[in-house]
C-alpha cells in the first residue's frame, strides 16, 4: 500500500506541476480556438496526428469537433491522420514510417489549414516529417508537447509545451487542453459571424 501511495503522490505532483503551466498558457488556447473557428467558417480545415496515447488524444480532438463538444451546431472539419489505417499502413511499407503523416498532409492539406501535432517528447520523425510538409504547403503548424527545448517545439509555427517531467503527465495534461480548446472553439463559433454565415457546399 505505501509503495502505491507513494507512486501516485509523486504523479499527482508531476499532474499539478503540468496543470499549473497550461494555466499559464491560456490565453494560447483561446488564440487557438479564435483562429479554428474563422478557418472553419472560411472552409479551412483542422489535421491532427500523433503516435500511441497522443494519436488517442488527437482523435479524440477530432471527435468532438466533427461530433459535438457541449453544444449543438454544425460539424466542423477536423481529421485525425492517424485513424486512416489502410493509407497509414500502405504509406509505412511503400515510404517508411517517417512519411506515415507527410503523405497524408501532402494530400489532405490546404492552404490556411492547421496541422496540430502531439506529443509527449516532441522527437518523433514522423512528426517532424509531417511539420516540414506543412510548411511547404503553407499550413499553420502548432504542436502540443512536453517540456522545451525539443525538436518539434522548434520547428512548429507555436507550440503548447506542458513543462513537466513526467511523460503521462504531459498527456494527462494535454487531454485538459483538447477539452479547453474544444469548449473555446465552439463559444468562438457560437459568437461568431459562422453562426450566421457558413461556406457554401
Amino acid at each position: 500500500m505505501s509503495v502505491g501511495f507513494g507512486v501516485l503522490d509523486t504523479h499527482l505532483e508531476h499532474l499539478d506541476t503540468g496543470l499549473r503551466s497550461l494555466a499559464e498558457q491560456q490565453d494560447r488556447l483561446e488564440r487557438w480556438a479564435s483562429q479554428l473557428s474563422a478557418g472553419f467558417a472560411a472552409g479551412r480545415r483542422l489535421l491532427v496526428a500523433g503516435n500511441g496515447g497522443s494519436a488517442a488524444e488527437a482523435q479524440h480532438l477530432t471527435a468532438e469537433l466533427v461530433g459535438r463538444f457541449e453544444m449543438d451546431r454544425r460539424a466542423l472539419p477536423a481529421i485525425a491522420l492517424h485513424a486512416e489505417t489502410s493509407s497509414l499502413t500502405a504509406i509505412g511499407n511503400d515510404f517508411g514510417q517517417q512519411d506515415v503523416f507527410a503523405r497524408q498532409v501532402q494530400a489532405h492539406g490546404r492552404t490556411g489549414d492547421v496541422l496540430l501535432l502531439l506529443s509527449t517528447s516532441g522527437r518523433s520523425a514522423n512528426l517532424l516529417g509531417a511539420a516540414a510538409t506543412a510548411r511547404e504547403y503553407d499550413i499553420d503548424v502548432w504542436a502540443m508537447t512536453g517540456p522545451r527545448p525539443n525538436p518539434l517545439g522548434d520547428t512548429a509555427d507555436d507550440v503548447l509545451a506542458i513543462d513537466t517531467p513526467a511523460p503521462t503527465a504531459v498527456q494527462e495534461v494535454q487531454l485538459v487542453a483538447i477539452h479547453a480548446l474544444c469548449a473555446a472553439t465552439e463559444r468562438h463559433w457560437a459568437d461568431g459571424p459562422a453562426r450566421i454565415q457558413e461556406v457554401p457546399r
